[in-house]
């Protein structure tokens, strides 16, 4: 522990600009990712600018094909988001002004259909080219469609009813799965969990067993530890009804400022819990000349600091170098 301590508190910290990750592995296990030398347990990105109208040249592939492949060589777990562009509209995520974008999507022969196919296609070839050093293909936790149960995105319930979205859903994952040959996802469902929610809350719109691998919940519940530890007793029971793995795909407060964040708002909610994983939302590159508090970890000088130091000692907190190995079949255990 004390080894542990002086290399955290010695090192040059910085803002880093990937999706914050805190990592749980073992039972009540975490991992934050927030500088340039510690490695998160869980490496978290958006495929999106590589799918759609915004795939222009492949530096932002290469770049995300880089970091895939340097997570996977330091054991880590790999999951991925999409905030695709509104394939009818043109606009982005957050356009929710048309409610038939999922219809044309599932219209077959329509001009979205099409379109959306085409994103499915690239995701399809770059996902399927992601391989290990033993030729072996990168199994990646895959969310689409995140955060499906509130209004803000042209698949939320504006733009979508129960019954479209479940066939979306269903579409996508036939798509890739059965058409494109991707093998390699194991498909994460989301919901949006602020306030405290039910289990019937969790599964609105459930796409069905057969179509979900992974339950998460992205919980932006402020500074209301109570919530956060709510909602992860609810996340948990239906994980253990399910028979699926659950964790915490998004959370954390911007511009948080509190100097006891991460035990108080982090780890005690989590403590206690079958989660395998809390993933904290990005921080924002800012340039020199830039002041932004677009940011949900911790810095060097930042008030939350010394917390921070001791949320990564807990024997709880798992970082990449803790990680077991993660990409061989234990022992006695079979997959069907």
């Amino acid at each position: 522990m004390e080894e542990r301590q002086s290399r955290l508190s010695n090192m040059d910290w910085k803002r880093f600009r990937p999706y914050l990750c805190v990592r749980l592995i073992p039972q009540n296990s975490m991992f934050s990712n927030f500088c340039h030398v510690l490695n998160p347990g869980v490496y978290s990105l958006d495929f999106a600018e590589l799918m759609d109208d915004r795939y222009i040249d492949s530096e932002s592939t290469n770049i995300r094909r880089r970091c895939i492949l340097e997570a996977r060589d330091r054991g880590e777990v790999i999951i991925a988001c999409a905030h695709l562009n509104n394939p009818l509209t043109g606009g982005d995520s957050w356009d929710n002004s048309n409610k038939n974008v999922a219809k044309e999507i599932l219209t077959d022969g329509s001009a979205t259909q099409q379109k959306f196919n085409t994103w499915l296609d690239r995701l399809a070839e770059f996902v399927t080219g992601l391989k290990d050093s033993n030729g072996n293909l990168i199994p990646i936790i895959f969310r689409p469609f995140h955060e499906h149960t509130q209004a803000w995105s042209w698949w939320g319930n504006t733009c979508t009813t129960e019954t479209e979205f479940i066939t979306l859903w269903k579409y996508t994952v036939n798509y890739l799965r059965d058409k494109k040959g991707v093998h390699q996802f194991i498909y994460a469902i989301a919901p949006q969990m602020d306030n405290q929610k039910t289990e019937n809350d969790f599964l609105y719109r459930w796409p069905g067993d057969d179509y979900v691998d992974f339950i998460g919940m992205d919980c932006y519940q402020g500074l209301s530890p109570t919530v956060f530890a709510a909602n992860i007793k609810t996340i948990s029971k239906v994980s253990k009804m399910k028979l699926k793995p659950c964790g915490v795909t998004e959370t954390g407060v911007e511009g948080f400022t509190d100097a006891d964040y991460w035990t108080k708002q982090i780890l005690t909610p989590a403590t206690g819990r079958n989660l395998c994983m809390v993933v904290m939302w990005r921080n924002k590159f800012v340039g020199a000349n830039e002041n932004d508090n677009h940011y949900y970890s911790v810095w060097k000088g930042h008030p939350s600091e010394k917390d921070f130091i001791k949320f990564y000692n807990s024997n709880l907190t798992f970082f990449s170098h803790n990680l077991p190995d993660m990409y061989n079949m234990a022992e006695n255990v079979t997959v069907k």
